[in-house]
């Protein structure tokens, strides 16, 4: 189901590609933007992670150089029954989060350094847990071909308001429609990333919770960040905003938006969420995960240093 979901969510964009392609070019500008879109979407199947991790600068770590970091993952990714996926640390202060790769085999979790001094380990734990959710539901390749074509479709409309639209060419829209088209086809990127982004969101909150085993850890991890999402800025975020998705909280800090074009569900929502499960839990013991296996609700913490910090 989750292939099906990126074959459309392929074809989806690759449509707009084309459209925006027509109304500079005309029916050899759709057939050029179907070219782009063809190689962007094989290019970014097998590059995209790499691409996003190296977007904000992060540096793979091992046991050796994070010993407690590089543990909590190996613990928690064997509760849920996957492979140990790479660690890699950003160098930012705003506390976030995202994971990546193509397939499980694939993967990278990516934590800030703001993330590993301000929460807690059990926090900490919630967090990467929720992260590995989105491996196991096989997110990570919707979430990563999503942020790069949607960022691909941006530069393409803005190239065409400088080099299309003319007014005697009479298949391009002219000035005005260039900027319409500037402003619609990164609109249609983030509409259907919206698509994906809100459900898959309150999926892993649940999956993470069960797999940490204590639902409130991730609640006052999601609370903490969100308040120093607003506080401290992460400046490559603003630069790439098509990426913002793939955060565990929406990294960027405009104020005001409107609920309907937001990536993320309200976080009150999601902490609301993780209250009913943990209140389940505690009632009927923990749940089984959807691939039927249990999670119960003990510390991760068993058998890793009791040092604070990632670095030993």
């Amino acid at each position: 189901m989750n292939y099906f979901r990126t074959a459309m969510l392929l074809a989806g964009l690759t449509a707009l590609f084309m459209g925006v392609g027509y109304l500079f070019g005309g029916a050899g500008g759709a057939m050029i933007a179907l070219l782009i879109a063809a190689a962007t979407n094989l290019f970014t199947y097998w590059n995209s992670d790499r691409m996003v991790l190296s977007t904000y600068g992060a540096q793979e770590v091992d046991r050796a150089a994070a010993p407690e970091l590089y543990d909590l993952v190996a613990h928690l990714a064997s509760r849920a029954g996957l492979p140990m996926p790479r660690v890699f640390l950003i160098d930012e202060a705003q506390p976030n989060a995202f994971a990546t790769g193509r397939n499980p085999e694939n993967a990278a979790v990516a934590v800030s350094t703001g993330l590993v001094q301000s929460l807690s380990r059990e926090e900490l734990s919630g967090v990467i847990a929720h992260e590995l959710a989105h491996i196991k539901n096989h997110d990570t390749l919707l979430m990563t071909v999503t942020a790069t074509i949607a960022g691909a479709i941006s530069m393409v409309a803005q190239l065409g308001m400088f080099f299309g639209g003319h007014r005697d060419n009479n298949s391009s829209p002219g000035i005005v429609g260039s900027i319409l088209m500037m402003i619609l086809a990164p609109l249609g990127a983030m509409l259907v990333q919206m698509a994906i982004s809100r459900t898959r969101e309150y999926a892993a909150d649940d999956l993470g919770a069960r797999i940490a085993g204590q639902p409130m850890w991730l609640a006052s991890a999601l609370m903490k960040i969100e308040n120093a999402a607003h506080q401290v800025p992460n400046l490559e975020a603003e630069r790439n905003p098509a990426t913002a998705h793939m955060f565990i909280i929406n990294p960027l800090s405009g104020q005001g938006m409107d609920n309907l074009f937001a990536t993320h569900p309200s976080t009150e929502n999601r902490i609301a969420a993780l209250h009913q499960l943990a209140a389940e839990m505690g009632s009927r013991g923990a749940p089984p995960s959807s691939s039927g296996r249990a999670y119960p609700p003990r510390s991760p913490w068993g058998g890793v240093s009791a040092r604070r910090g990632p670095w030993g």
